[in-house]
């Protein structure tokens, strides 16, 4: 830890989808002071995400499902998300790669890192690893939509990246590593093309 931070207590609130905990710290300011803060962290492990496009038709992948957070703070539309999941054990390419097959039902190729990212800093632990990969209809294995038996109930969705874009604009589309993933696409091809 930096010298200018002491731990003086870490209490766990709540252990069972994800680990809660309090803590109460002092903190050395800029100016010397010293304060206690207490602070609660939210771990639930790290993730990563995927936006897959098929540069022929400049189409993507998504998925749409129910997301009880947002509908719980008055959102009742289903979230149309970049397809992710949870680390678990696996170092997060690995963990993609499986995500992108259970989920959109696609064995992608040429799977390529992007950066990561702490998704909410102020209160939970959670780093992102965020990915982009090629795509055609011959990378097709399965039907998608995830595991029943995990609770997931997944719609896989093609759309256009212009329109896809669009929905960020419209609200469609309100989920953070979804409209960072997008953007960065087509960053990137606006970068690519000559001048």
């Amino acid at each position: 830890m930096k010298p200018n931070i002491r731990v003086n207590s870490v209490e766990v609130l709540s252990d069972d989808w994800a680990v809660l905990k309090k803590t109460t710290l002092d903190y050395q300011r800029r100016d010397g002071d010293w304060e206690t803060q207490t602070r609660l962290t939210f771990d639930r492990g790290d993730g990563a995400t995927i936006i897959p496009h098929d540069p022929a038709r400049d189409t993507v992948l998504l998925v749409r499902q129910f997301r009880y957070a947002a509908y719980v703070t008055g959102h009742e539309e289903m979230l149309i998300e970049a397809c992710a999941g949870m680390l678990d054990a696996d170092d997060p390419e690995t963990c993609i790669r499986r995500e992108a097959e259970e989920e959109l039902g696609y064995r992608l190729r040429d799977v390529r890192f992007l950066y990561s990212a702490f998704v909410s800093p102020g209160g939970a632990t959670e780093r992102l690893w965020f990915f982009a990969a090629q795509y055609s209809a011959l990378d097709r294995v399965s039907a998608g939509g995830g595991h029943v038996d995990e609770g997931e109930d997944i719609e896989v969705l093609e759309m256009s990246l212009d329109d896809a874009l669009a929905a960020i604009q419209d609200g469609r589309i309100i989920d953070t590593k979804t409209i960072m993933l997008l953007q960065h696409l087509k960053l990137e091809m606006l970068t690519a093309c000559p001048r």
